[in-house]
Order: C-alpha cells, then structure tokens, then sequence
C-alpha cells in the first residue's frame, strides 16, 4: 500500500490532466465513428424504403442506384467534398466559396489526432462521419425520380450533386461560411441536407414528368408499392440510424446533451406518426400505413435542425406538426402532378422547411442565432442555389443523353430493361 500511495504521488497534476484529456478524446472519438456506423446503415433503410414503394419491377434497379449512390459519395467527398465543405473560412468571415485542396491530407501527429478538434475527434473520424451525410441527398432525390429515370443519366446527375452542390451550400454553415456569421442555424441538417435533398428532387420531378398513367383524365390513379413489410423495415432502419444522425451531431459524448438529443429525437418523430395517422384519416377515411411511415420521417427531418436547442415537450409539438403536414403535401404535390413514388418532397422539402423554421419559435439559441429571418435566409439561399444547380443539371442531361426511359422500357420495368435480371424469381 505504500508503495502504492507513492507511485500516486509522484504523477504530477499535469500527466494526470494529460491523461484524463487522453480518455475524454478515445470516449469523444468512439462516440462519432459509431454514429458514423449508425448514419451509414440509414443508407440501408432507405434501400429498403424506396424499394418497397416501388413497384416489383423495379426493385433492382431503386437497390442498385442506392448501392451506388454510397459509394459515389464516399468517393466523391474523398477527393473533394470534404475540403469544398471545410475549406477554411476564417472564423466570422462571409465566406461563400473555398477549397482547401484534392484527396484527405492528415495533418501530421497530434494535430490530426486529440489537437484537431479541441479533443473531440481526429481527422479521419471527421471525415468519415461527414461522408456517411454526404450520400443522402442524391438518396432523396433517387426515390422521388424512381421508375421512370435512365440509371445512367441518374448517376452522372448523383456524381456531380454529390461532389459540388452538397459540399458548397453545407460549407456555408457547417464549414463556418458567411449563412454561419448571419446567425443561421441548422444542427443536425433539416435544410443542409434533407430540404437540399429536397430540391433536387423537385427539380428532377418537374424535367421528368409523372409515371405513365399516374395521372389521367379521370383524375389521379394510385399506383402502390409492392411490399409495405420493406417500407416499413426500411422507416425503422432509418429511426435507428437517425441516433447517430442527431446524435452524433453533438460532435462529442457529452452525457447531458446526448442524452437530450436521443428523447427530442425520439418524440418528435413518435409524434409525426400520430400527426399523420389522424390527419390522413381525415382526408381519406381510412388507416394509411404509407402516410404513418412518412409522417415518422417527417417528424425526424423536422427535428433535425434543432434537436439540440428545442425543449423536450416542444420536440413533440414539431414532430406532431411535421406528420400533420405529410398527407396535406402529399396531395398537393399530387394536385400539382408531380409524382413523388414515396414522397421525399414531402418529407424531405417541406419538413426540412418546418423544422429549420421551428428552430426561431422553439429553439433556445443564443441571442441573434436562430432567429426567424436568419432561418429563413438559410432556407433562400441554399434552396435557390440547391434547385437552380439541380435544375441545370438535370436540363443538361435532358437534351444530351436523355433523362427518361421510353415508354416500352417503363412498362416492361426497369429492372430487366437496365439490368437483365428480376428481384423476385
């Protein structure tokens, strides 16, 4: 015991505030490369998603666009998104457009390690957990342009949204550009990734046009999803995976804030489900599963922005209006003859919206952060930059190497016309 006691003597307080710094950062890092783990397998609900409404011709080809839109993303944010995101803006400066250089250059020793970040991660769990974010606007946009879209045209489209417009419009707020010093806040992404999303694929609607016999002069005929055991596998994967979204979005473990995130989480989208179950009741006097799965969803995008600032019995109000919101903008889009297979532009547009802008009524930001006009001005921006990109994109696609299948090709299904092969025998 003596021998003991002097060996706890001799390390000095220095080493020992070392060391307690040493864990804090091994706890902090552990904490994003799992959420990372968890944003990822949200790529996995929403293949399940997205394939189980469509119809089970086209399965095999909503899977392999998704396969392919990770990959391309981690790719992509690899060689440029990362440093078009985290360019280097100065800290308060009205940066608009920067990049800090091609591929993922460690900073050498300590400084990508435990001095990156004050602690909180290294650089490579930075990235990794950045790069999981990066894919899910092209996932969005892949849903809302299901069943009629060449594979090809789809992604060269994904490729470029994924390299150039994500990273930019985020770099205004999370790479500290000028949305970040006009007091504009987004916590975990309602606008900075899924309204973005959001955008593109209205943009994408608009060039494309609706499915054959979608809407006809007898007014609208609903064409189902074939498996709605999938979609809703694919609405609890994505619930799962959104712990880590928001969770993770903390950027460290701290226990109290963590914690608060999860229930905000949690409720809000709890509450969607219920907002949507009634509301679509209403309209249509009957259990819809689609409208509750969505209305979920909507209540996690509609958290999203402000998981961490709203209280916990306003988490509830957000996700409950964002669900009520779901079937009312599901028949408007309809109304508007923009065919949305499974509803991302309700989901992802207009919750992104509403929970972007609940952060000004709910939210308890700092004083000139989150105010209703600052939201607002985040929302202008990156939603007129996101759709005119995407727009353009999409036009040039268009009159180049076509955007859409024939009509033969719709009918018969795109997984035999793009890929010879069926998803059921």
């Amino acid at each position: 015991m003596e021998n003991i006691g002097l060996v706890l003597f001799q390390v000095s307080p220095e080493d020992a505030l070392a060391a307690a710094n040493n864990a804090m950062f091994t706890v902090n890092n552990l904490w994003i490369l799992i959420s990372a783990v968890l944003v990822f397998i949200m790529h996995l609900g929403f293949s399940a998603l997205e394939a189980g409404f469509v119809r089970k011709k086209n399965v095999v080809n909503i899977l392999f666009k998704n396969a392919m839109i990770i990959c391309i993303g981690l790719l992509t944010y690899a060689l440029c998104g990362f440093n078009l995101m985290y360019p280097g803006f100065e800290e308060g400066s009205s940066g608009y457009f920067g990049f800090a250089g091609f591929g993922l250059p460690l900073p050498d020793g300590a400084a990508g390690l435990i001095e990156y970040a004050d602690g909180a991660y290294s650089y490579y769990a930075d990235f990794i957990f950045q790069a999981m974010f990066a894919a899910t606007g092209a996932t969005i946009v892949s849903g809302a342009v299901a069943e009629r879209i060449k594979l090809s045209s789809f992604l060269i489209f994904a490729t470029l949204f994924v390299a150039i417009s994500y990273p930019i419009t985020g770099a205004w707020k999370w790479g500290g550009g000028w949305l970040d010093a006009a007091g504009f806040y987004d916590f975990a992404g309602s606008t900075i990734v899924h309204s973005v999303g959001g955008w593109a694929a209205l943009a994408g609607l608009i060039l494309l046009g609706p499915r054959t016999g979608k809407y006809t002069s007898k007014g609208i005929r609903p064409i189902t999803g074939h498996s709605m055991p999938l979609a809703a596998i694919g609405v609890f994967l994505l619930w799962f995976g959104w712990f880590g979204f928001n969770g993770g979005s903390v950027l460290s473990a701290d226990a109290g804030l963590v914690s608060l995130v999860f229930v905000t989480t949690s409720l809000a989208a709890a509450a969607g489900g219920i907002g949507a179950f009634v509301t679509s009741y209403f309209i249509t006097k009957t259990h819809d599963l689609s409208m509750v799965l969505n209305g979920i969803l909507g209540g996690l995008v509609g958290i999203t922005a402000g998981a961490d600032v709203i209280p916990v019995s306003s988490s509830i109000l957000v996700g409950l209006i964002a669900g009520i919101i779901i079937p009312i903008a599901v028949t408007a889009f309809d109304k508007a003859k923009l065919d949305d297979p499974v509803g991302a532009t309700s989901v992802h547009l207009v919750c992104g919206i509403w929970g972007t802008l609940a952060v000004a009524i709910f939210g308890n930001c700092d004083e000139g952060v989150g105010t209703f006009a600052a939201q607002l001005k985040g929302i202008l921006a990156m939603g007129a930059f996101t759709f005119v990109f995407a727009f353009a994109l999409f036009f040039i696609i268009k009159v180049t190497l076509g955007l859409r299948v024939s009509e033969e090709e719709e009918e018969k299904g795109l997984d035999m016309f793009e890929h010879s092969m069926r998803a059921y025998s």
